[in-house]
């Protein structure tokens, strides 16, 4: 289809001699590798319950128990060194090991699938080690599956980091040539989770990976005979097989773009992968081509920033410096402090400039907000709804040890990873957690500020790239909530302002009705309060005809934020 972001190969073949093939009959106990403490970008919540093993009841007519064919010089399972003791001071011995699963990567990535799908755990996108700290990980594969797997090597880490991430995105894709690929509707409908989860992994390696198709199959259908049955491997083999026919032959069974309105859309929304409303949505504001654009970039692979730490005294040159030591390709942005990247994070992570506090990862679009709020030495600034803290951390390394910061957010948790945070980059003296809700915050407090920022809660429309799994869980009445969300933190955050003072109002959305029309709304509940022209605070390119700033992914290769500044009279 065109238009539709091109697959990408990550598949590299690896020589038999480093990675000889491993018998069932030999297993051995786990390797631990060394838990690392590097920054992770989006922590993975657990379940509430641990997942119970898959049922065995199943489909069992179809495919057959052919191996797919192995390529020369090729093997499956990676070389994991010597055997190891079962016995450990103080812990319990580790579990057999279960070598039937190829690689081990499929398993590891369908117990995250099931994480995210059923527990509503987070995609993990800035992963330093994909075994989760360790037993975490294959914690929750041996009581997902009910065996464990062996730790993985880093470059297995970062390929299931990228099949999970790319598995939810293209999860409306996926399952449509899913379901139209089995004997029935019924049988896709009730499909058991973890076998649609190992399908899912399928047809993405097939079809958006390009892995090589006896691995994919080999894989995954290992996969599905041990972790369920041998019936359910041989429904796998079937299926993918039938997948790499259509696929070879250029006929897959993808709807058209035809009729009105709503069914172009619906077809849309299938072939692009993303919720019917909000295709439909994004048409009528933007126009088809746009729309078009917006989805292949939410499907691309995300672009990360890194922030130079300038309260420490390092310089960028100093962060380009050691980039180029790393091997790692990068960009300057448009502002002093960053540094775009758009492959190498692990290698970042890995080398502890973040744990350091030489950078951390901000998008310029976030850092693009706190150039709207243009902190000078001296201000008095509160950030209403700081966690995790990015502009928070920011806007105290511009005040150049003169000024105070006030982070107030009513999750306590992500306050206390904010302090941290702020420790890390030797800043915890200009800043002071306040753990409320705003609304009651502003009803108890007399204290005013010069500057008050209002990073609002929003869909987060304009972070999709980056935020895999969030597409599935917006509904189009989530907007409705949110908006009367925004407009009450507004009427809060406006009562903190001194006389003369400024209030910020942002978001990571791309939808006017929570960024212009916000604040179209506000100033008329709020007469007090001007619009100011952000003109001077960012680069023109960010410019709106009515003074706001504004990212778009499409056109400026960043996530899409917003940001409008206003001043409060002097009486």
């Amino acid at each position: 289809m065109e238009g539709v972001a091109p697959a990408v190969s990550l598949f590299r073949p690896r020589p038999s001699a480093r990675f000889p093939v491993l018998l069932a009959a030999d297993s051995v106990a786990a390797r631990r590798s060394p838990s690392a403490d590097g920054w992770s970008g989006v922590s993975m919540r657990s379940l509430e319950t641990s997942p119970p093993r898959a049922g065995r009841s199943a489909v069992r007519k179809h495919g057959s128990t052919e191996s797919a064919p192995r390529r020369s010089g090729i093997t499956r399972v990676p070389r994991l060194g010597p055997a190891v003791s079962t016995k450990r001071a103080g812990r319990r011995k580790d579990p057999l090991i279960n070598l039937e699963v190829s690689r081990h990567r499929a398993a590891v990535a369908a117990v995250r699938l099931l994480r995210i799908e059923k527990g509503k755990a987070f995609v993990d996108l800035l992963n330093e080690k994909a075994n989760d700290s360790g037993d975490n990980e294959m914690g929750y594969v041996e009581r997902t599956l009910g065996f464990s797997t062996r730790y993985l090597e880093d470059w297995d880490i970062r390929l299931v980091t990228v099949i999970v991430a790319g598995t939810v995105r293209w999860k409306r894709y996926l399952d449509y040539l899913i379901m139209s690929l089995c004997s029935e509707e019924k049988v896709f409908r009730e499909m058991e989770p973890l076998l649609l989860q190992i399908l899912r992994i399928g047809f993405f390696e097939i079809l958006k990976l390009d892995v090589p198709a006896y691995a994919a199959v080999d894989e995954n259908v290992r996969l599905a005979k041990v972790a369920l049955r041998p019936g359910a491997g041989n429904m796998v083999n079937a299926i993918l097989r039938k997948l790499l026919l259509l696929k070879e032959t250029n006929s897959l069974p993808l709807p058209k773009i035809e009729g009105d309105d709503r069914a172009q859309a619906r077809a849309l929304s299938i072939i692009y992968s993303h919720p019917v409303w909000m295709v439909r949505r994004w048409i009528r504001l933007h126009g088809k081509d746009e729309a078009l654009r917006l989805m292949n970039w939410n499907n691309s692979d995300p672009r990360f920033s890194l922030r130079v730490n300038t309260s420490k005294g390092y310089t960028r040159a100093d962060l380009v410096k050691q980039l180029e030591s790393l091997q790692v390709h990068h960009e300057e942005s448009v502002m002093d402090e960053f540094v775009r990247i758009q492959e190498g994070m692990q290698a970042v992570l890995q080398a502890g400039l973040l744990k350091d506090g030489m950078c951390a990862v901000q998008d310029e679009s976030a850092g693009l907000v706190v150039s709207v709020v243009d902190p000078q030495p001296g201000d008095t600034i509160i950030d209403c709804c700081a966690a995790p803290g990015g502009k928070t951390l920011f806007m105290a390394s511009r005040l150049s040890r003169q000024g105070k910061i006030r982070a107030l957010d009513v999750n306590k948790g992500r306050l206390r990873i904010l302090m941290d945070a702020a420790k890390q980059h030797s800043l915890d003296d200009m800043i002071t957690d306040i753990h409320a809700d705003l609304r009651l915050y502003a009803k108890e407090t007399t204290a005013k500020y010069d500057k008050v920022l209002l990073d609002a809660p929003c869909s987060g429309l304009g972070v999709l790239s980056k935020r895999a799994d969030l597409r599935w869980n917006r509904q189009f009445e989530d907007l409705e909530e949110l908006m009367c969300l925004q407009d009450e933190l507004l009427d809060s955050a406006s009562t903190l302002v001194k006389p003369g003072g400024i209030l910020i109002y942002s978001t990571c959305s791309i939808d006017p009705e929570e960024n212009e029309n916000r604040i179209t709304t506000f100033v008329q509940r709020h007469p007090e309060f001007t619009i100011q022209n952000v003109c001077g605070y960012v680069p023109t390119e960010f410019l709106t005809d009515e003074g706001f700033y504004s990212s778009t992914p499409t056109k400026h290769s960043m996530d899409g934020a917003f940001a409008a500044r206003l001043v409060r009279s002097m009486h």
